[in-house]
Formats: C-alpha cells, structure tokens, sequence
C-alpha cells in the first residue's frame, strides 16, 4: 500500500534541505517534481528541481484532469502530476509531495489518509536570515516571501505533524522518523524496538503536542504584523 506523504513549509525554512536529506537515508520513496510554469532559476535543471513548462501546456494539462493537485501562486502555476501517484503504487513505493498549503488542502480532500507534515522556522527572525542570506531574491521578493509565510503559518492546525527545523540534524532525524512510524500503521504487525523508538519520535511531533511550542512562533510572525 502506497503511503503520500505532504511536507509543506514557509520559503526559506529549509524544507527542500531535509526532503534532500530524507532521500539518501529513507528507501522506496517516491518523489514527485512539480510542474511549474516560472522561468527556472539559477542552476535549476528541467526535471529535477521542476518541470518547466508554458503556460498553454499547463493549461491543457489541467484539462486533461493530469494534477493531483495544481494552483497559482505568484501568477505562476504549480501542479503535481498524477502520474507519480501510478507510478509510486506500481513500484511499490510510498509518493513524496513537496507542496504548499493551497497544493496540501486539495491532496488531503482527495487522499484523506496522506500523512501531512509542516516544518517551521524557530521564529520570523531566522526565517528572514535564511531568505536574506541565500541571495537569491530582491528586497520586495523578501518581503512578499515574509508576508506569504504570516499566512502559511496560520495554516499549521491542518497539518498531522509539525516539524520545528531550527536545527538539520534533529529535524531530519524527526522527519525520518514520521515517514518509518506511519508505515508501521497499515502493516499490523508487532513494532521492533527500531519501529517503537520512531514511532515515539513521531509522536512528539504530531500537532497537539507541540501546540505549546508553536504559540511563540506563531506570536514572532503577528508582532511583526502588528508593528507594520
């Protein structure tokens, strides 16, 4: 049985670090490249960080009925095909989506059962610091990212799990964790005391124990609302 897991996450929290990370460490998962219809940037390859394609195909694709889910975000198009769900399932694999909230809200309709997870920075502070020091965007892209991110956040109560990424290595050691607990559950079978110490991981980062460490969170985004 075919395990979707959703990581969604403000820009700069460093989400695509640990999905990188969790690849070379979790087998037989799946990952699905985004179709999207921006110019790449920098470095990035068609295929690999997306698929980079015209507004028009998309816009067939989207006829077609060949997303999972698909939205626009920034006047550019976003999508996961369907495909990759057919392809996990043929495999054998569990399918790996790296979305964001408006992506994660269609998939989860479709796939009550997918295993949602939503990684925070430890505060609106570091957020700023990542976006500004990997020199990417202008001062208004920062800016918009920054905003975008005070609504993204006010979504985290829809997500299973909450990951904190203040630091890489614990973070990905959370996040290995949630994908080996939840593969556990369909299968029945007695835990291992591998399967017992992931599964306790888990469960620390599932969203109503960790409530209490979001509130300041959450708190560092509305003051920085509240004082523009």
């Amino acid at each position: 049985m075919t395990t979707v897991f959703i990581i969604s996450a403000p820009s700069g929290s460093g989400k695509s670090t640990l999905v990188n990370e969790l690849r070379t460490r979790v087998g037989g998962l799946k990952f699905s490249v985004s179709y999207t219809t921006r110019a790449p940037r920098g470095s990035e390859q068609n295929g690999r960080e997306y698929f980079f394609v015209p507004r028009t195909e998309f816009e067939d694709m989207i006829a077609r009925d060949e997303f999972l889910e698909h939205a626009d975000v920034f006047g550019n198009y976003y999508g996961t095909a369907r495909h990759f769900l057919r392809e996990a399932q043929e495999a054998g694999e569990d399918l790996l989506l790296d979305i964001d909230v408006q992506g994660a809200a269609q998939i989860k309709k479709k796939i009550p059962e997918a295993a949602s997870i939503f990684v925070l920075p430890p505060n609106r502070q570091t957020l700023e610091w990542r976006l500004r020091h990997r020199g990417e965007d202008s001062e208004q892209v920062i800016c918009r990212r920054q905003d975008t991110a005070r609504r993204e956040i006010e979504n985290y109560d829809k997500y299973d799990y909450i990951l904190v990424n203040d630091r890489l290595e614990p973070s990905v050691d959370q996040l290995k964790a949630i994908v080996l607990s939840e593969r556990t559950r369909p299968s029945g079978r007695p835990l291992s005391a591998e399967d017992q110490a992931a599964h306790a991981i888990a469960e620390q980062c599932r969203l109503n124990n960790v409530r209490e460490r979001v509130r300041p969170i959450l708190d560092s985004f509305r003051d920085e609302q509240g004082h523009r």
